[in-house]
């Protein structure tokens, strides 16, 4: 019996020990979308687009098994891609400027860091 009642607890707390370890929340396109325009508003000037909102934008792109791509539009017409890791919200950007037809990786941020706690 103290077999059972042992094997028992010690099932109890592995499988809490591997709870514990596992992401607190996974990310959902809403949180994706939320976080990286958050950032972008904090990091990007918009006042230019204040008469002509069009010109600046967060839009949803291409979702994968692993990752959301948020893109933002710059008033220049660049364009930021944020690949948004679903498991971890590691997030990497990668800016496009079409008119020169230049990619650039720009960095990587933590999406996590742009959410508002609640």
């Amino acid at each position: 019996m103290k077999q059972i009642v042992y094997s028992f607890i010690l099932t109890v707390l592995l499988l809490s020990a591997c709870h514990s370890n596992a992401p607190k929340s996974e990310i959902t396109a809403e949180t994706a979308y939320e976080g990286v325009n958050n950032y972008c508003h904090s990091t990007y000037d918009w006042s230019v687009a204040e008469e002509n909102p069009s010109i600046m934008y967060v839009t949803m792109g291409e979702e994968t098994d692993s990752t959301y791509q948020v893109i933002f539009r710059s008033y220049t017409a660049a364009m930021t891609y944020f690949y948004v890791n679903k498991a971890t919200g590691a997030t990497r950007m990668v800016e496009y400027v079409p008119a020169l037809d230049i990619e650039n990786e720009t960095g990587t941020i933590n999406i996590f860091d742009y959410l508002k706690k609640k």
